[in-house]
């Protein structure tokens, strides 16, 4: 089966923008893209310029847009991705600077790698070997990302906000979060409060849909954010949604979508002045709960929230900051 790859080349030392130049190669059924790249390379075009090491989707350095989406060239199948998609075209991954054709610098990425602290900070009495029986499962397979940068390519957030950590750095940060090893942490905690951390990811899901390893990121940051409001620390807008969200319907048996900014912002008067022209969009949109007309299942809410803070199984029953 000959197949049509459409690549996207680039050589900033002889082309003013990117472009596309079509490659024809035979695929057999277990034809990967990385083996077709190779053979491009070697047969047609020695200037095409790609990473690959490993071939077993372990080094993470074959990562690359196809047909929009971050994947590993070497686990690919190119048959499969011609049947999914009738078509072949790859490019660099997304958010980072090209250095020639599918080649990436990933400085950026390691910057914010770096950022967390990504080792494990020792210190005073080492903790028995028992402590470290359950980390395994503790860690829900953070520890199993091969820093390829798909995720933080697919991330919406990286998209409009390039000093975000991302999903990698952020996963990473959970793992050293649980590790009994480590004695900062707190400091770690409060050191993903601000701009561009764990309060930024906006959940879009698609680090968990292109994660090679099932490293699923976006679950691991709603584990620090959780971690999070559990040390108390709640005072970031963010924190402030999840916790007055949760009151407010404790209170109300209901979201109440006129309160819930309010709460968020009370004490900020310059915030909650910005908020007027939406509350009274809401208003005349009928958005807005008449406040004296409770919801009949007020109470069976109430009561739900009382055995969940009372009860003799209220931490299993403590609901997901998400």
């Amino acid at each position: 089966m000959r197949i049509l790859i459409r690549v996207q080349k680039f050589n900033p030392e002889s082309d003013a923008r990117p472009h596309f130049r079509d490659y024809g190669v035979e695929a057999l059924p277990g034809t990967t893209l990385l083996s077709a790249l190779l053979k491009i390379k070697s047969d047609v075009d020695g200037t095409l310029t790609f990473r690959a090491s490993c071939r077993a989707a372990i080094c993470g350095s074959c990562a690359m847009q196809v047909n929009g989406i971050p994947k590993l060239a070497c686990r690919l199948s190119l048959r499969d991705e011609m049947d999914r998609h009738g078509q072949v075209t790859i490019a660099p991954l997304a958010h980072l600077p090209v250095i020639k054709d599918l080649v990436v610098r990933m400085e950026s990425f390691w910057d914010k790698v770096t950022a967390i602290t990504p080792y494990v900070v020792s210190g005073g009495d080492v903790p028995p070997t028992t402590a470290l029986q359950g980390l395994h499962e503790d860690l829900h397979n953070a520890d199993g990302c091969i820093m390829c940068g798909a995720c933080l390519a697919a991330c919406q957030s990286a998209e409009v906000s390039p000093g975000f950590l991302g999903p990698a750095a952020l996963a990473k940060a959970y793992r050293f979060q649980v590790d009994p090893r480590d004695r900062t942490h707190e400091a770690r905690l409060a050191a993903l409060q601000g701009a561009d951390g764990i309060w930024d990811c906006v959940r879009c899901n698609f680090c968990v849909s292109v994660c090679p390893k099932d490293v699923a990121p976006m679950e691991q940051i709603i584990r620090l954010r959780q971690r999070s409001i559990e040390a108390g620390l709640s005072e970031s807008i963010g924190a402030r949604h999840i916790t007055q969200f949760v009151k407010g319907v404790g209170e109300e048996g209901r979201l109440n979508e006129t309160q819930l900014p309010l709460r968020m912002t009370w004490g900020d008067w310059r915030a909650m002045w910005r908020l007027l022209p939406l509350g009274i969009k809401m208003f005349l949109r009928g958005k807005s709960p008449f406040p004296f007309a409770f919801h009949p299942g007020r109470r069976d809410v109430r009561a739900l929230f009382k055995g969940r803070r009372t009860g003799p199984h209220a931490e299993s029953r403590r609901p997901s900051p998400e």
